[in-house]
């Protein structure tokens, strides 16, 4: 059901994208080599069969991939093969770890401390007038002295420093303050040198840091994950923003990451929906707009199974009624047969009985929703610039995998029978929290916990995963915390240790303006109109634009996704389309026109930004530039520190930080009008800004434009 945020009724279109499969796998495709159906001479997995689907798949990548702005262009890999004796240290990478190396050393040496002790406690600020790094004395953990005290005695003896300027004891705290010029010279020098690089440290991602030929970790990030044909909601919209992020972060820390979709694609609803469109279709409209046609298919099948409904649960009570009072129910039995043969849930019950078995009929328009609805779906990931590595979904779960979770889960008494169906108790299990939780239905039938059980174990054998990321909203922390623990109760303590959940809050008020079906299309192109109506209010900008449509709905995108990144992912927040689409404040709008503003400042400098390197940078002496390189020099910790919080709001804090200490000094650092050596540095130093800018950025997923 398009993992985990709908239920019941909604669960209409979890069927129309059977059995997907990855298409950068070919030759070793798991889903190749083992199905999870086989129809007796059908089998749907075969090559005879899948070679059409996986070309067509590989076509259509293909052709998105050259049109997407490309998520992870610019978010290239450096590594080191530098050794130091401090953990996690690489200067060529991290200029501000040259300064932690030497603030260790030289106090380490004064005070006679452990100089590693010293290098792992060294913290950098989140604001500048605390200092360029500090030191919390007490976690030196120095006993039978007076934290105070200390703190004033290693100021006093750190010796003087070519670096760094005479530490200042606030408190238990230590703070230290780089040296304007060599900091300057060293940060600038290093982003324009780095370009795209410049934050990415690969080291971080290789399995033995202390051997590259160990290879790289592995990560599965599983997001999105929404039901064909339903709604693309505010939850499914969450997923997509949020693990796009966390796929573009660890890829810039040396993660082989893979990009995963577990959509909503197998069950008898896909039954309702393929009987619906036998009555209700239009080939031409399903060709223009599957999704929103096989929507509108669904509405009208479902009102009249609700129609339906009705006398057959009337039926059901009288029948009831009449046993309790012994009475003879024969005929009311045979009108409730008819009744129930006729309706739609029985059909679809059929239709989806004769998926299972083969039918050719069935599967050829099953294929057809499945293939357009996909083709769909990749046009739209690629506005938000994403491109999955793998289509997943119900349909790839084998039946063998989920049969050997239940007789593992059988023999080792983690599972019990209750009321004919199979059950795990947590509270026998001394996880009372859990409460209890079905594996098998009294019918015989999987639940969606089965087939994630079934799935973890799947995944794990295929791609030896390091670590694996469910990106689903806080609704399902009971689900996931049940999945979690029962992997550990069947004997993989290992393999769900590995294995992550990272929830969101939900969305308030998201709706459109033509109204409340929440498709994302629908709400990008209302938040493009919005944000194209804002920028002609500028006609004298607006016509220096050579595509205000497009740059508009880039910038339209970007207030979605900025609004949603603003806060900590757990909380949730209020679609407000008029404030998101401001250019004031902190907003997408206000990210991109400092983006814009920044490009503007090169082209009109007239300098070739090649020739910035060897700029005079003694020149930037003014309090806001030394603010701005100091600012500049954080950014790769703050990606480091982005990996411990897996917030896209520490880096989303730290660009608006930069950016407004950017534009409080343009006044002061002007271009245009200087010195010529004057103007190439401060061109240095903006040009240093805007790549910084750009690559954070992209991590969170945004497209940064030009004007």
């Amino acid at each position: 059901m398009g993992r985990r945020l709908l239920s019941g009724a909604q669960r209409f279109s979890t069927t129309v994208l059977r059995s997907i499969l990855p298409y950068r796998s070919l030759n070793n495709s798991p889903a190749l080599k083992s199905c999870p159906y086989s129809f007796g001479q059908f089998n749907p997995c075969r090559p005879s069969f899948a070679a059409r689907n996986i070309t067509t798949s590989i076509e259509t990548n293909m052709a998105s991939a050259t049109s997407l702005p490309a998520a992870v262009e610019s978010l290239s890999l450096h590594t080191s093969s530098e050794a130091s004796k401090f953990p996690n240290c690489y200067p060529s990478l991290n200029p501000v770890d040259t300064y932690r190396q030497h603030i260790a050393e030289k106090l380490g040496a004064a005070a006679d401390l452990d100089a590693e002790k010293i290098y792992t406690r060294l913290q950098w600020t989140n604001s500048l007038d605390k200092g360029d790094l500090v030191l919390a004395v007490p976690s030196l953990q120095i006993k039978g002295r007076n934290p105070q005290e200390l703190c004033k005695e290693l100021a006093e003896k750190f010796p003087e420093s070519d670096l760094i300027l005479p530490p200042v004891a606030l408190g238990v705290h230590l703070q230290f303050f780089f040296k304007p010029e060599p900091l300057t010279k060293t940060v600038i020098a290093q982003i324009l040198k780095d370009k795209a690089t410049y934050g990415s440290n690969g080291n971080q991602g290789l399995r033995d840091a202390n051997d590259p030929s160990k290879g790289r970790k592995k990560i599965i990030v599983e997001f999105s994950s929404p039901n064909i044909a339903k709604p693309f909601h505010a939850g499914h919209l969450r997923s997509t923003i949020i693990g796009g992020f966390l796929a573009n972060l660890y890829t810039v820390v040396g993660w082989d990451v893979t990009k995963m979709n577990y959509l909503g694609d197998w069950g008898k609803q896909y039954g309702l929906l393929a009987n619906g469109y036998k009555n209700f279709g239009d080939e031409e409209k399903l060709l223009k707009d599957p999704i929103n046609h096989l929507f509108n298919v669904y509405v009208k099948i479902n009102a009249i199974m609700s129609e339906q409904d009705g006398p057959i649960k009337e039926l059901k009570e009288q029948i009831k009624t009449k046993k309790e009072k012994s009475e003879d129910v024969s005929e009311l039995e045979k009108e409730l047969a008819k009744l129930v043969d006729a309706s739609e849930d029985e059909k679809a019950r059929r239709y989806f009985k004769s998926m299972e078995d083969g039918d050719a009929d069935a599967l050829a328009l099953w294929r057809q929703f499945r293939d357009l609805s996909i083709q769909k779906y990749r046009e739209t990931y690629a506005r938000l610039n994403i491109d999955f590595d793998v289509y997943s979904g119900e349909s790839q779960i084998k039946q063998e995998s989920m049969a050997k979770a239940n007789d593992t889960l059988e023999k080792s008494g983690v599972s019990e029978k209750s009321e004919g169906a199979v059950i795990v108790d947590f509270i026998r299990h001394k996880a009372k929290k859990l409460g209890k939780a079905i594996i098998v239905r009294k019918d015989g039938t999987p639940l969606y916990l089965t087939r994630d059980i079934g799935a973890i174990l799947e995944r794990d054998e295929a791609y030896h995963f390091d670590k694996m990321i469910y990106v689903v909203a806080s609704q399902q922390d009971l689900h996931l915390a049940q999945l979690f623990k029962i992997t550990e109760l069947m004997g993989y303590k290992d393999l769900a240790s590995r294995c992550q959940h990272i929830n969101f809050g939900m969305v308030r008020g998201m709706s459109t303006r033509k109204g409340t079906v929440k498709f994302l299309d629908d709400i990008l192109r209302d938040v493009g109109d919005k944000m194209h109506e804002v920028m002609k209010k500028n006609p004298e900008k607006y016509e220096q634009i050579a595509n205000p449509v497009e740059t508009a709905d880039t910038l339209g995108i970007t207030s979605v996704m900025v609004q949603d990144m603003s806060g900590k992912r757990i909380n949730g927040y209020d679609f407000n389309l008029d404030a998101m689409t401001s250019f004031e404040g902190d907003t997408g709008p206000y990210l991109q026109y400092a983006h814009a503003r920044l490009c503007s400042i090169v082209r009109k400098a007239e300098l070739n930004v090649e020739e910035l390197p060897s700029a005079n940078l003694a020149l930037l002496t003014e309090t806001h530039a030394v603010d701005l390189v100091r600012q500049l020099s954080q950014w790769p910790d703050v990606v480091l520190n982005t990996t411990k919080t897996l917030e896209p709001t520490t880096i989303l804090t730290y660009l608006f930080r930069m950016t407004h200490i950017l534009s409080s000094g343009y006044d002061t650092l002007k271009v245009v009008g200087s010195e010529p050596e004057v103007k190439k540095a401060r061109l240095a130093l903006y040009e240093s800004a805007r790549q910084v800018l750009h690559n954070g950025m992209r991590i969170l997923g945004l497209s940064p434009v030009k004007r």
